[in-house]
């Protein structure tokens, strides 16, 4: 776990200059990237489809990976953050699941929590450095 500044607060990671712009289009793409993932999540919790169609995979998998990039023009050590280290065990989950490690249903749900209690956390846990 990372020390303590002299304050006596936790390590934040890195920040940098993120444009304007970019901050309006993550707000868009985070958009998208809802609308994919909960069409993954009801494909899965409706038992309605074989699973999730293809364009929706897409779409949470392109907008999830620009929201990282958006996130990480700001936060430089994202990784080394809560908020990047949720993105990285979503994605092993999830990979676990697709391969047959894990159901898919359980799995795609608590990948969901994960992914709403990160999204959520304050700023100052969400971007707190761990690693």
């Amino acid at each position: 776990m990372p020390d303590k500044t002299e304050n006596g607060s936790e390590r934040m990671g890195r920040t940098g200059d993120r444009p304007y712009w970019v901050l309006i289009s993550s707000i868009l793409i985070r958009a998208v990237h809802q609308l994919g993932v909960a069409v993954f999540l009801a494909a899965y919790l409706l038992d309605v489809i074989p699973g999730p169609p293809r364009f929706y995979v897409f779409i949470a998998f392109i907008s999830g990976g620009l929201l990282l990039a958006s996130e990480w023009l700001q936060h430089r050590q994202i990784f080394r953050e809560l908020a990047g280290l949720t993105s990285i065990v979503k994605l092993l989950l999830l990979g676990a699941a697709y391969h047959g490690f894990l159901p898919m249903p359980a799995t795609v749900i608590l990948i969901f929590v994960i992914a709403s209690i990160g999204a959520h956390a304050p700023k100052k846990v969400r971007h707190r450095l761990l690693l």
